[in-house]
């Protein structure tokens, strides 16, 4: 039976791992230094459009640092969304024999809407959507 939890909660545990490195290196690396190792957004260098994703390495960053506010502003829907994934984990993580309504999540019909209405929202020129785009 333990084999069995340690299967369960092995994603899990690799994800919130690869969160914590995640984390020591935006600790220590400044994604706003020119000679930063950080690439820039792919989408938005090609497009000029803002994809759900940029800011997500600085306002990491400004997390790692405890600053809420910067992390807002760069990407506000990481800064919501960031402890509904740590709360998935946890549900992935749960033996299956605890009830799964103690942890009622968004399903991914609603997180790809959410996606999809923030992309958007973010390429809007008018207030208050510019506030979304990233800085």
């Amino acid at each position: 039976m333990a084999g069995h939890a340690l299967r369960r909660a092995a994603p899990a545990l690799g994800v919130a791992v690869l969160g914590a490195a995640t984390f020591a290196v935006l600790r220590h690396v400044d994604p706003y230094s020119p000679d930063s190792l950080l690439p820039p957004c792919p989408i938005h260098a090609m497009t000029g459009l803002f994809c759900p994703g940029c800011g997500s390495t600085r306002a990491l960053h400004a997390l790692a640092h405890a600053d809420l506010a910067t992390a807002w502003q760069m990407n506000p829907l990481l800064v919501l969304a960031l402890p509904l994934l740590a709360m998935m984990l946890l549900r992935a993580a749960m033996p299956a024999a605890m009830p799964r309504r103690l942890l009622p999540l968004p399903g991914a019909r609603s997180w790809l809407w959410a996606i999809v209405l923030f992309t958007v929202a973010r390429n809007l020129p008018w207030p208050p959507f510019e506030t979304l785009a990233p800085g």
